[in-house]
């Protein structure tokens, strides 16, 4: 999908026209980064760089938080914004992290209850917990060359391995000093995104999967089980097959999918996983765009927390792509930044808080920069009120629940037939006065072509 960006705005979305997420170049960058996404050169000697900015109004405590504090620990390290197809446009790009970053700063949420933490590399070892000695030295090559691409639309520069490196390194060390107890919960402001990449291949913008390294950094720092929870609008295939067979990691994407045809094509609702971790994997495939608050909000009530709940995590990580957006160019639903903040605050009850939240996709800078907004409020106690009495999905909405009901209420208990009736019913009503037209209950396995990881193209076929 081109994407070209002239400074401030995306030609398809026209995200930047009255925005001033850019505006207050805060996102200034120091005289090595010259240049990086189209960013001119400061002119003042003394010039804070775009992360001494950012990180000026947070302080690091390293210290347990007692009493009913709430102390959210920040990931962010400016070098991964080197990360870039330089001399091309790419909807992944640097100023998605300028833009969250900028738009948490305005608003004044990176100050009083947050804090930062040194940043660092994943090591090998961390690495090799996740992928295979052939994937971390394919990425690690790209470090002796210019431009290059895993995939027709994953690319690399010298510079991504070590952004790769410094995503997951993050990741780990947020999750770990939320286990033990440094932080209350966390928020991963990181790039390339992670939850495409398998063991061993990179695709779907992803090099390293961020939040397989950070749940077995968590593990090894105490929890038992992790909850993954996956909101991206496309399935997390790598996080799925690297934890295919895990009984302690249970594995939740709600996830646009159009029986296939939508990127990456994977993540079916029969899809529960295999050996001793079946049924540790629940897709919530949506049949189609459009899909919103209500939709989402009624999952999350009817089941994502009931199962949560019942396999009780000893912490909850996010795999937070902000792609299901209104007006995402990529994605095409229609989630608010007050959807986003539900979602956290129901997920906030598990775990005892802990919750770490990892940046995935989104790439409308107006939308990503709100929803991170609403999500970091509810991380540092804000409480976006109760859920609507009376949530209205779409049929296609309730369709692809009673699909999930139907597949995984044989390994959860906690999902309970009166639900089940009452969304069968609301269901059969729509279908009877024609609303539910479409809606087709059918099993087939993946399309060869999903595997051909274009992810731009195959998001913007109407």
């Amino acid at each position: 999908m081109p994407n070209p960006e002239d400074e401030d705005h995306c030609w398809k979305c026209n995200e930047q026209c009255d925005s001033n997420i850019l505006e207050q170049k805060l996102a200034s960058v120091p005289s090595e980064l010259t240049g990086v996404d189209g960013f001119a050169k400061s002119t003042a000697a003394e010039e804070l760089s775009f992360a001494e900015r950012i990180s000026k109004n947070l302080t690091f405590s390293g210290t347990f938080v007692s009493g009913n504090e709430k102390k959210t620990v920040i990931g962010f390290d400016e070098r991964m914004l080197l990360h870039e197809e330089t001399g091309k446009s790419h909807p992944e790009r640097p100023n998605r992290l300028r833009a969250i970053m900028e738009g948490l700063q305005a608003s004044g949420l990176l100050s009083e209850r947050c804090f930062t933490i040194p940043s660092r590399e994943a090591t090998e070892a961390e690495l090799e917990v996740v992928h295979t000695a052939n994937h971390i030295s394919a990425v690690q090559a790209t470090e002796r060359r210019g431009l290059s691409y895993f995939t027709s639309d994953t690319y690399a520069n010298e510079h991504s391995a070590l952004a790769a490196r410094l995503a997951a390194g993050i990741c780990a060390d947020l999750a770990s000093a939320i286990m033990t107890g440094t932080a209350c919960n966390g928020f991963a402001v990181v790039r390339p995104p992670g939850h495409h990449a398998e063991q061993d291949q990179v695709m779907g913008f992803c090099l390293h999967n961020n939040v397989c390294v950070a749940a077995r950094a968590a593990q090894a720092s105490g929890a038992k089980k992790v909850l993954v929870v996956d909101w991206d609008v496309h399935h997390g295939n790598g996080t799925q097959k690297i934890f295919e067979q895990d009984p302690t990691i249970l594995y939740i994407s709600l996830h646009r999918h159009e029986a296939g045809a939508f990127y990456p094509g994977t993540g079916w609702a029969h899809h529960v996983g295999s050996g001793p971790g079946e049924g540790f994997s629940v897709n919530i495939p949506w049949s189609c765009g459009g899909i919103g608050d209500e939709d989402y909000l009624s999952a999350f009530q009817h089941i994502v927390m009931p199962i949560a709940r019942q396999f009780e995590p000893d912490i909850t990580i996010v795999s937070a792509g902000f792609d299901a957006a209104s007006g995402d160019p990529l994605g095409g639903c229609d989630v608010t930044p007050e959807g986003y903040a539900q979602m956290t605050s129901l997920l906030s009850f598990l775990a005892a808080g802990r919750i770490l939240v990892v940046l995935e996709g989104g790439y409308n800078l107006r939308s990503i920069s709100a929803s991170a907004a609403a999500v970091m409020k509810v991380l540092r106690g804000s409480n976006p009120g109760p859920l609507p009495d009376n949530l209205q999905p779409t049929p296609a909405g309730v369709g692809a629940m009673l699909d999930v009901f139907t597949i995984q209420r044989r390994y959860w208990s906690n999902l309970h037939d009166a639900t089940f009736l009452k969304l069968e019913t609301l269901l059969d009503t729509w279908s009877k006065a024609g609303e539910g037209k479409g809606i087709k209950r059918r099993y087939i396995d993946n399309p060869v072509w999903w595997k051909w990881d274009r992810k731009r193209f195959c998001a913007d076929v109407p």
